[in-house]
Formats: C-alpha cells, structure tokens, sequence
C-alpha cells in the first residue's frame, strides 16, 4: 500500500476528508518524519505540527473505532482495509477501491509485483452473485524465519509495537526482547530496526547464532569479533589494534574502542541489536564478563554524553543461567519486553488474513477456540496451521485430530524438538516429568531454562508446566 492508496482509503471513512495540513502531516508521518521534521521542512511551528498530529490520530481512532497512533496507523489501515471488505462491500468502498490499483485488484502480473512490495495479498474478484475477496494462493506465505517486514500476515500485539518504537528514540535506551523460539522476536526486532532507520540513526544486527565456536574460546576473541562487526556494518576501517591493550584487558579495550572511535566517528546515535544472546549462556567464562559488560554501557549512558548514541536491543529465548550480580545484570534494567502467545481475537485476523471465511464472526472464534488450546496461541504454530488452511490442504478437524502424530502438520517441527532431547537426555529427562505429571513441577534450573528457550515449557517461579497440549500429547507417546 503507498501514500495514495492509504488516502484514497481513508476518503471512505472520514466524512469531511483531511484538512490540507492534516494531509500534510500524514503524508510526511508515512515517511517516517518525525514532528519536529515535519515543521522544519514545512515552515511550521513545531507544537503546532505536534497538536495537529495529535488530533489526527484522535479523529482517525474515532473513526475506526481502535487506538491509531503515529506508530501504528499504516497497520490500522490495513487491517481496516480488509474488514471493511470482507462482509459486504458498500458501493462506496467499492468504488474507492477501484481507484487503489496495487491493493486490491485483480490478480494480474504487473499488480502481483506491487503486491509483493506492498505486502498485501488480497485480490478481489468481481462476480455477479457475490463480492468476496478471494485469496490467491501463491500469495499465502509459508512461515520460516522472521516474517518480512512487509508481510501482510504480520500480527501486531499491542501496545508492544508501540512502546517499542518509542523506547529505541530515546538517548541510551535499551530494550530486552523475550520470547522462547519462534514467537516472534526477531520479526519484532527487525521492525524495530526499520523504525529507527526512519528517524535518521544508524543501526548494526549481531546474530550470535552465526558466531564460528572458534569465537567462543576466549572473551577477547569473542569481543573483538564483536567490535569488527560493529565496524563493517557501520562502513568504518577496523582499528582494533589500535586500541587493543592487553594490560588495560579486553573489557575496557573494547569499551574504550566503542566510545573513542565508533561512537565518536559517526554523526549520528546507533541502535545496536543482539539477537540470540541466550547463546552466549553456554559459554559461562565469556558471559560472566560481557553481560555486565553490556550493563555498564547502558549506565554509562546516564553521565557520559558520547554513550547516549548507543541504543541497545538484547533478544533471548530465556533468562540467563549463569549467576550474575543483581547490579551487573542487563536483564533487569531497560524497557522489557516479554513476547505473549496470540489471543483467540488475534488468531482470528490472522485466519481472516489467510482468505478463510469460516473464521468471521463469534461462530468463527468458536471454531478456533479448539486449535488454540491445540497450540496455546504459539505464532509460528497458528501461522503454519492457518497456511494449510488457507492452501484447502487440510481439514481444521482432521488437523486437530493428526496435530500430535507423525501424520499431522507438525511432525516435521516435534521431530526437530525429540532430535534435541534425543542428543541431551537430561533434558528429555526432565521434560518427562513435566508431560507426565497433572501438576507444575520443580526442575533444576538449567534444565528449565533450556526448556522455556526451546519453548517447550512454561516457568512460573521455579514450577515447569507443558507450553500446550500438542507438546504434552506428542513427548507422551515419544518419551514414555
């Protein structure tokens, strides 16, 4: 969807239109312009820019009947969007639509390419007897990976998003994402990213799960692997030997390489984000120094200028095994963020967004009801069940019937899991007494934590309880 199309959509909802400066902040708030901007590039008052802003969003949430927010919008459209469409189309939305060429029209070759940037994949079919949109099955995404930041069947979990994108714009934030694996954090990440490179700053992704185990040995191998990526991804000359000082230590080399070179060559903050940290757990010699490492950045950020250019994102599966010093810890500062599962209202957009008419209304909750007890609401489960769904590949009863069995949709995903335990029979060992016992009970806490990561359990405390029922049905029949 681009900025003529949003404005052409909004035309069906607001009875008078926008008023010629709301269209302009629209228009630069879609963007990415900030307030401040926004005024400067149009010759306004920046609280006045900010007081229409705010209007704008309160007369668009009236119209909508939702929160719209400078951060949310482009979504609230969409979503807008396609209920507006879904039940019976009015004639005026119908001719609105007609005149927005690459959301929903036909599916022809040129308009499925704009599809593919725009990340909408609904394509609607005029028929005499009805007026129904009609998902194109080449469109329906099969979840792996991070969802794309322009997917349509990206799942917003409010206010998350929002805080979010509020955090990273402030000086020396950080912000802890977790989540157990594939619920979302790394798609979440990445928007965050993208948010952050719409206001002007920099940003660098460290994935620990691509880190050679060479890089493991030693903590000043592991940070000066660390400090040459940072480097590339800000296009800057590697200079680590000369900073590298072997008698001040690799801690305070590499500290005083962000802050006297990286952070004191770039014209502007960098947001820096640490996907998989809960890799580094397993290395307690390295971890021991470059968690509170970490933690000293961030408070640095309080009385040294230079460091509030550092912004910091740490994504992981579960919290840290290895005892760390209450005030050393980065796992309790910052603005946490701990990824829930998808509500039932939630799974229901999504089933809508996957062409599946059968799930509208109260009738539809109560189809789904059954398949989230079924997963607990875990996204990449519900994406995968509602692609076979979309794809007309599997019956929503003969799914829930197989979901546990080595004939269901899941079997490669729960086989995947059982090699895991197979290699670490302590924790196979461990999760038997979870899956076997009608209450939570007290693991050792390495095995527990190990555990939530795979996203196989839930912690309460020091009480493990099985994530869902598939997991539950599926390592009975496997474990036992």
């Amino acid at each position: 969807m681009n900025i003529e199309e949003a404005l052409a959509i909004l035309d069906t909802f607001l009875e008078h239109g926008l008023s010629d400066i709301q269209e302009i902040v629209f228009r630069k708030a879609w963007e990415g312009q900030t307030y401040p901007d926004i005024a400067e590039s149009c010759g306004y008052d920046a609280n006045y820019i900010k007081d229409v802003g705010s209007k704008l969003w309160k007369l668009l949430s009236q119209a909508f009947g939702e929160e719209v927010t400078k951060s949310n919008f482009r979504s609230v459209l969409r979503r807008r969007c396609l209920r507006q469409a879904l039940p019976t189309q009015s004639s005026v939305l119908s001719e609105k639509l007609q005149s927005v060429p690459a959301v929903l029209k036909q599916s022809q070759q040129t308009s499925i390419e704009k599809d593919r940037i725009s990340g909408s994949s609904l394509v609607i079919e005029k028929q005499d007897e009805r007026k129904t949109p009609v998902l194109n099955p080449d469109f329906l995404e099969n979840p792996g990976g991070s969802v794309p930041l322009n997917s349509f069947f990206y799942i917003e979990r409010p206010p998350i998003e929002e805080r979010t994108y509020a955090e990273i714009n402030k000086p020396g934030s950080l912000i802890r994402i977790k989540a157990p694996s594939k619920m979302g954090k790394t798609s979440l990440m990445h928007r965050i990213l993208t948010h952050a490179k719409q206001t002007g700053v920099y940003t660098v992704q460290i994935g620990l799960q691509r880190a050679d185990s060479q890089v493991f040995t030693s903590l000043e191998k592991f940070l000066r692997w660390f400090c040459a990526n940072v480097s590339r991804q800000l296009n800057l000359e590697i200079r680590l030997d000369d900073y590298w000082d072997e008698d001040i230590g690799s801690k305070v080399s590499c500290t005083l390489y962000l802050q006297e070179y990286l952070l004191d060559k770039i014209d502007a903050p960098v947001v820096l984000a640490l996907d998989e940290v809960n890799r580094i757990f397993e290395y307690p010699e390295i971890s021991r120094d470059f968690l509170p490492l970490l933690r000293s950045w961030y408070e640095d950020a309080s009385e040294l200028e230079i460091w509030q250019k550092l912004r910091l994102v740490v994504v992981h599966a579960t919290e840290a095994y290895i005892p760390l010093d209450i005030n050393q810890s980065p796992f309790n500062v910052g603005l946490p963020i701990k990824l829930p599962e998808f509500s039932l209202e939630q799974m229901q957009e999504l089933a809508v967004r996957h062409g599946l008419d059968w799930a509208k209304s109260e009738k539809g909750l109560e189809k789904l009801a059954p398949l989230r007890a079924m997963i607990g609401g875990h996204p990449y489960l519900a994406r995968l069940a509602l692609y076979n769904l979309g794809n007309q590949q599997v019956s929503l009863e003969q799914l829930l019937k197989e979901a546990p069995t080595i004939a269901g949709i899941y079997s490669n995903y729960l086989r995947h899991h059982l090699a895991n335990l197979q290699e670490h029979p302590e924790l196979a060992t461990a999760l038997k007494r979870v899956i076997t016992s009608p209450t939570s009970v007290q693991l050792e806490a390495i095995a527990a934590y190990k555990l939530e990561s795979m996203g196989l359990v839930k912690l309460e405390g020091n009480q493990a309880m099985s994530s869902c029922e598939l997991y539950q049905l599926y390592f009975r029949e496997q474990l036992t």
